[in-house]
Parts: C-alpha cells; sequence; structure tokens
C-alpha cells in the first residue's frame, strides 16, 4: 500500500520520488561550453542506493488554480512534511531535466548533523523537483532554491547540487542552521567557461570572492543574480553562523565553505574525492599531484573545485567516465584478491570492515560506476536549439557500467512505459521494466565479468554511438517541423523518437541477456560469430571453449591450500 501511494503521489507531480534513497554515494560531474566537443553544457548525477529502483521520473507540464496548495514529501521516506503554496504555472519535467534544458544534480556530502532543522518543510529532493517545475534558467534555480529553504525551512542535511542550463553550469553548497532556525547557508558558484568540475559526497566550495568584488553577491541582493557579471553568490549568514558556533575566527576572505560546515577526512577523501579524482586524471597531466590527497594520507592538498581539461569532452566521454572503477591506477579495483578469478571490480557492502584479532580497519574502494546505482544520466543542454529541442536527458538504469544510455529529448511529453514509475519495484519483478532488463544482465555478468563484460561493452557502444549520431537527423527534423508547423507537433515527433530508442534499446538488452546466459552456460563459452552461434559437423554446439582461470589465480590457490591439491603418482 505504501509503495502504491507513492506511485500516485509521483503521477500527481507532489514532488515525490522513491523509498528510502541511501544518496551517501553519488557522483556528479560537470562541464561548461567550452570544455566541450559540441559547445553543449553537461551534468552527470549516479543516484546509487541499496533501497531505490530506477525509474524515469515525469512531470507534465500544468496550469495550477490560483489558491493552490503542494504538499511536500521527503524524497528518502516518503514522509509528509508540509504545504507551499502552488505556482500558476508549471514546467514540464523528464527526470532531473525540465523543458527549458535546465538540469539539477546532487549529491550528499552530510557536514556538520547539529545544523539539521527537522522543522524544515523543504527537504534536498523537493528543492530539486520543485525548482526544475518552476525556472527557465540556472541563475533562476538557485534564486528559486534559496527562496524555498528562507521561506520554508530547509529539513536535510548537507548537500551539493549541479545546476546547468544551455549556457552556464554551477555548483552549490547548502546546509541547515540548526534546529529551529529557518533556511540554511549556502555559496553558489558558476563554473568559469573551458573548465569542468565535479563532487562525490564531500562538500568542495572552499574559499570564494566576497560580496565587495564586483562578481559576488550576498543573498541580501538575489536579484542581482541576473547580472551575467555575477559568478558567486551566498548566504548572507553563511559566515556569521560559523562564528557564532564558533567554528570559524580569522579573516573573512580566509573563510572556507567546505573546511568550516563538512571538513574532509579519510572517508572524505577516499570514498568521495577520489571519484573527482578519478575524472581530472583523464583530463589533466597535473593530477598525480593529488593522489595522495584522494586516497586519503594527505589531507593538506586539497584539489581545485575546478579544472581546465587538456581535451574537450563528449557526451560520450562522460558516460564512460561513469563507468569508472579506478582502472589502470594504483587503486584499480580490478587487479587485487578481491575481484576473484574473473576480475570483478566491485566489493560488496560494508565499505569499512575488520578481522577479529587484528586491531586495524580496512577498506573497499568506492568507484564512481557500483552495483547498486538506480539509474544515471548525462544531462546535455544545447544553446543552438530551442530549449524543448535542445535538451537531450541520456538516461540508463541500474549499474553505469553496465547499463545504455537512452535520448530522451527534454521537451518530450511522455516517457516510455518500461521506464515509467510504478512498473515493478525492487520487490516485483517486470517482464516489462527497464530496470530488470539491465539488472539481469549485469548481475549476471557479475559472475564472469571479464569475459562477459566483453559483449555487454560492444553492444553498449554500438547503442550509444549509433544514437549519439542519429539526434543529429532528429534535431534538424524536429527543427524544419517547429519552423513550419507548431511547438505541439515537434514535441510529438521527438517524444516519439524518445519513446521508440527507449523501447528498442531495452529489447536489445533483453536479448543480451538471452545470448549471455546461452553463451556462458555451466561456465563454458559457446562459438559465436556475430552473435550467431556455430554448430560443428554433427549439429551440436562448435566448442565450447573451457576458459578455466588465470595461472595468477591458480597461484594464489596453491598459496592458500599447500598439497593439499596435488595430484601424486603417474609420474608427477
Amino acid at each position: 500500500m505504501k509503495r502504491m501511494k507513492l506511485i500516485s503521489l509521483i503521477m500527481t507531480g507532489l514532488g515525490l520520488i522513491g523509498l528510502n534513497n541511501q544518496s551517501f554515494s553519488c557522483t556528479n560531474y560537470l562541464v561548461t561550453k567550452s570544455a566541450s566537443v559540441t559547445g553543449s553544457t553537461m551534468i552527470t548525477y549516479a543516484a546509487d542506493s541499496h533501497a531505490l529502483y530506477g525509474e524515469l521520473y515525469f512531470w507534465p507540464a500544468q496550469d495550477h488554480p490560483e489558491g493552490s496548495m503542494l504538499d511536500v514529501y521527503e524524497w528518502d521516506t516518503g514522509k509528509f512534511l508540509g504545504q507551499i503554496p502552488q505556482i500558476s504555472h508549471t514546467y514540464s519535467v523528464v527526470g532531473n531535466m525540465n523543458e527549458n534544458s535546465v538540469a539539477i544534480g546532487e549529491t550528499t556530502y552530510g557536514g556538520r548533523s547539529e545544523l539539521v532543522d527537522t522543522t524544515g518543510i523543504m527537504d534536498y529532493g523537493s528543492l530539486i523537483y520543485i525548482t526544475l517545475q518552476r525556472v527557465k534558467t540556472a541563475r533562476e534555480a538557485i534564486k528559486t532554491i534559496a527562496e524555498l529553504m528562507d521561506n520554508y525551512g530547509y529539513y536535510s542535511s548537507g548537500e551539493s547540487f549541479s545546476i546547468s542550463d544551455p549556457n552556464e553550469v554551477w555548483i552549490m553548497e547548502l546546509i541547515g542552521k540548526g534546529p529551529g532556525n529557518t533556511g540554511a547557508v549556502w555559496v553558489a558558484r558558476m563554473i568559469p567557461d573551458g573548465y569542468i568540475s565535479g563532487h562525490a559526497n564531500q562538500a568542495r566550495i572552499q574559499t570564494f570572492p566576497l560580496a565587495n568584488n564586483k562578481s559576488s553577491i550576498t543573498s541580501k541582493d538575489l536579484d542581482q543574480i541576473f547580472n551575467p557579471e555575477i559568478t558567486t553568490v551566498y548566504s548572507h549568514d553563511v559566515i556569521d553562523v560559523a562564528k557564532e558556533n564558533g567554528w570559524f575566527e580569522g579573516k573573512e576572505k580566509d573563510f572556507s565553505f567546505s573546511d568550516t560546515y563538512a571538513p574532509v577526512d579519510f572517508g572524505g577523501a577516499r570514498f568521495c574525492e577520489m571519484r573527482v579524482w578519478s575524472l581530472f586524471k583523464d583530463y589533466s597531466d597535473d593530477m598525480d599531484q593529488y593522489f595522495e590527497y584522494a586516497s586519503g594520507h594527505d589531507m593538506g592538498n586539497r584539489m581545485p573545485l575546478w579544472i581546465k581539461p587538456n581535451r574537450k569532452l563528449s557526451n560520450l566521454d562522460l558516460m564512460d567516465a561513469m563507468r569508472d572503477h579506478l582502472e589502470d591506477t594504483p587503486l584499480d579495483m580490478s587487479i587485487d584478491v578481491g575481484a576473484g578469478p574473473f576480475g570483478l571490480p566491485y566489493r560488496f557492502r560494508p565499505l569499512t570492515w575488520s578481522v577479529e584479532g587484528d586491531n586495524n580497519t580496512y577498506c573497499n574502494e568506492r568507484a564512481t560506476a557500483t552495483q547498486q546505482t538506480a539509474f544515471s544520466f548525462v544531462a546535455e543542454s544545447r544553446s543552438w536549439l530551442p530549449n524543448e529541442i535542445g535538451g537531450i536527458f541520456w538516461f540508463g538504469v541500474d549499474d553505469a557500467s553496465a547499463t545504455c544510455y537512452a535520448p530522451f529529448y527534454c521537451g518530450m511529453n511522455r516517457v516510455p512505459e518500461i521506464f515509467e514509475v510504478g512498473n515493478g519495484d525492487l520487490l516485483t519483478y517486470s517482464s516489462t521494466s527497464a530496470f530488470w532488463a539491465f539488472s539481469f544482465v549485469s548481475n549476471f555478468s557479475y559472475l564472469r565479468y571479464n569475459l562477459m563484460m566483453t559483449d555487454v561493452k560492444a553492444l553498449q557502444t554500438k547503442m550509444e554511438n549509433k544514437y549519439t549520431n542519429e539526434v543529429l537527423s532528429i534535431d534538424k527534423a524536429a527543427l524544419s517541423l517547429l519552423e513550419n508547423g507548431s511547438m505541439e507537433i515537434a514535441r510529438d515527433f521527438i517524444t516519439d523518437y524518445s519513446v521508440n530508442a527507449g523501447n528498442n534499446i531495452v529489447e536489445e538488452w533483453q536479448k543480451l541477456g538471452q545470448f549471455l546466459l546461452v553463451k556462458y552456460l555451466d561456465g563454458n563459452v559457446k562459438k559465436e560469430k556475430d552473435g550467431v552461434f556455430q554448430l560443428n559437423q554433427h549439429g551440436n554446439p562448435a566448442g565450447p571453449d573451457f576458459p578455466g582461470y588465470s595461472d595468477k589465480w591458480k597461484s594464489r590457490i596453491i598459496k592458500d591450500t599447500g598439497d593439499k591439491l596435488k595430484v601424486v603418482g603417474d609420474g608427477h
């Protein structure tokens, strides 16, 4: 009954998304216009949780009667928090992107627990989805978030937001003021054009320009945020609250938001900043100097908030970045004994562990790609097209490493049933659900990862390249319809395309699951060519091959078992 209630709330646009979303494990990457191959802005988000089901949220555009109220429910739990006035018109939202090509992602960093205000109405999930229904630009989103918190209180712990529109990308970090203190303290900074950034559950904004600088304002002058010279905005009391609590003494120019409200520790570096480092290292020649920091051993050498990449990034590059397991680094998860005989780059929880009789605590790595992802996306906003056509919400469910990102235009007016809210859940298998189709492939591939993922990656690459190229033709066709007809006709066209693309991708993954089961049945590998299984002269499966184990793994078995498995006699 509770699940059905939540589904009903989503479908009526009340801002609720899922059950028990443990969000302390999400990843965002941010790319500005001049840092991207096409000149688009892009942000990514992985919603990682062991208790969140992967589905595509959708709110249609609506007109609301004067005096309407909006019920607000906490994203993580479904708890009713209160009501706020509804505005007269709300925009349509597909996932985390609205029809104006504005996108918002998040990561939770927690911060000082004493600053949580349980009397607030606006939790971080409601801030995201209510804001998306109300704004046309990233700057307007920042203003709206700030005003919602000031007017109705902030309910959650420390949070980082990525906010993008077709022209700008911002990072906004915030935390409450403590029980009974309405609002939040926060800082928002625009990523300089030509740069990239990231955050992954650790607050990253340190010092920032103060309001006596022409590029910076406080919340007292929030209406000035639309001045394009403004690149930093912060709550007027962000430093005062720190001083009142005894967390900061010194000159205001030296105030660091992150070091004050969410000091980095081993976990903040190793489990969080390491994921930012894993992106930066691929696009900068200077990141080796920060490895000791990111691995949790040198807290005094923090990474910059943003870097200028040594080459431009495409949407495919960001999809690849979301699939990182720290390959080719000292922390590569596929090569130590924990990876098992087949190079599995995952470690199942808990994240830290100990051994009886050993007084030390040990950890598993927390890489960008993880098995418990509910959904992830690459939001691409393109300024040279009308907003409804210019925004592409590349969306995938389950483990980003094994998913395929489908192109959903931000102006679409319905979503595919296979991705729709209510089509299955974590306790209810649905044969028509995208989440279960992708979950079958990923979980089956974990059994023999080094072999099966070769087939998964091949289809993944084929499909994502296909759609990346294909949307260019769809853009032209939609633009032509818009110029010679109406927005309604153009939106119907991009909707049909998006729905068909989503359906096609899931169908391909359902076939892939069947193919993997047949090919790798019982630990053998059947011979195939271009997806067609081969037969021998007797009409039976050709081969099959018996790949067995690597010498490295067999040596580990010998070390562990000694002479127990040694064959003796017969000349041995």
